[in-house]
């Protein structure tokens, strides 16, 4: 044990002194700040408040729209026809938003037209149509019916239609947390492919150079790649400590300072109120308020180990077997798709969850780490939570079966040089004890 401890050491120094190491390190969550912040800045659900122009040459509306002020939408007034070139163009106009267009046969075909000049959100477009609408009725109430304004106000009230899942009745799982947990996915594979090639490169350099020969002078084939995958191993864990800690420092900032409003119990209450004052970002809301790291973290380094575990020993097989640092690149290939096939696979299971492919790349090793991820953060059915530990258990096992058949095959092929690999190398070092 002393043996593979000093081994894994060397590695694991080897790796953390290198330039690519430090460049990534910081590189890597900088990028994911960077990232989150374009979300909490622009990703929003458009502008925060609207200044509408209505045109309405005939005096329909009477120069009014709300019985109170909407803090999310001002209304202007002009008694003239406005053609779209001059709103857009003209000087005077700038200043708005969005034109309404009014026009004399509005009362009969039910149709207005609103030129904006930039897209707003679903929210302002139901807020400003609803508005627009019941001034049209009101309108309509008071030419054609005996009931007065204030009578029909109490009577048109907007009704509020909550979409709910039976198995999700507070709507925490969403395709937005999907999305997040196929972010996970994602880190979990590029961590594995940068680990799993460093491990096929270390392994490839150590036997063309020779080195291999002097340190299995004084280890066994199976301590040495132990060694190897242990070294490396925890190279990568210091490196997503690393990350861990820059991110969770540059969130804890920007939401100090990027994105206080949110947090203002003030301007919830007004949010909550009149939908208006603060633009509601799901982003935001996401990342500080819905996700559980304390339930996160842990299933994901879980997940990222026996993926690392698996797919290490696929890799240190490869590089055992190469006759020379530039071979085997035919049988890198097949197990890059299988890890390529695990983001695919995870996109998938963003929009068909209860799919049958789904639930085969929930418990398959070769796609598990990135789908469970994004299942864990769509949530389970109640009664469904043991589907994640069975997954795991196969994941495990088959990283211990991995890791054995690896094993065999750095056994009786480390020391074998100057061939040209083929898949009979494999399968006679494989078969031999």
């Amino acid at each position: 044990m002393t043996k593979i401890w000093l081994l894994a050491r060397r590695e694991l120094i080897e790796r953390i002194g290198s330039g690519g190491f430090l460049f990534l390190s910081i590189a890597g969550p900088i990028l994911i700040l960077l990232f989150g912040y374009l979300l909490f800045t622009y990703g929003g659900e458009g502008k925060q408040h609207w200044n509408v122009l209505i045109a309405d040459p005939t005096g329909i509306m009477d120069n009014k729209i709300l019985a109170k002020e909407d803090m999310r939408i001002s209304y202007s007034f002009a008694d003239g026809y406005i053609e779209m070139e001059e709103f857009r163009d003209a000087k005077q106009f700038q200043n708005f938003d969005a034109l309404v267009e009014i026009n004399e046969k509005v009362l009969s075909n039910k149709t207005a037209f609103v030129f904006f000049r930039s897209k707003p959100s679903v929210r302002m477009q139901t807020s400003l149509q609803f508005q627009v609408e019941r001034r049209i009725e009101e309108v309509m109430i008071k030419r054609f019916t005996k009931l007065s304004v204030r009578e029909f106000r109490k009577i048109k009230q907007p009704l509020n239609v909550a979409f709910r899942d039976v198995n999700d009745p507070f709507d925490e799982a969403s395709d937005m947390r999907g999305w997040a947990g196929f972010f996970f996915g994602l880190v979990i594979f590029i961590f594995i492919l940068l680990f799993g090639m460093t491990i096929l490169r270390s392994i490839s350099s150590e036997k063309s150079n020779r080195i291999v020969e002097v340190l299995l002078s004084t280890v066994n084939p199976r301590e040495l790649l132990a060694a190897k995958i242990i070294g490396i191993g925890l190279s990568a864990f210091i490196q997503f400590a690393i990350w861990i800690g820059i991110t969770g420092l540059g969130l804890y900032f920007m939401r100090a300072f990027v994105v206080p409003d949110m947090f203002d119990p003030s301007n919830s209450l007004l949010l909550r109120e009149s939908g208006s004052l603060v633009e509601y970002n799901e982003y935001i809301d996401l990342v500080f308020n819905r996700l559980q790291p304390e339930i996160i973290l842990p299933f994901f380094l879980l997940f990222f180990v026996g993926g690392y575990l698996f797919y290490g020993a696929l890799f240190a097989a490869v590089g055992a077997s190469t006759g020379s640092e530039n071979d085997g690149q035919q049988f890198v290939i097949p197990i890059i798709l299988f890890l390529s096939s695990s983001v695919v696979a995870a996109y998938f299971c963003l929009s068909n969850p209860e799919s049958q492919l789904s639930t085969w790349a929930h418990y398959l090793p070769f796609t598990s780490p990135a789908s469970v991820m994004v299942r864990l953060f769509q949530g389970y059915a109640p009664g469904e939570g043991y589907k994640i530990w069975v997954s795991l258990l196969i994941l495990y096992c088959s990283a211990m079966l991995a890791l054995l058949l690896a094993a065999r095959i750095y056994k009786n092929g480390i020391l074998q040089f100057g061939h040209r690999l083929k898949f009979s190398h494999i399968t006679k070092w494989f078969s031999r004890s």
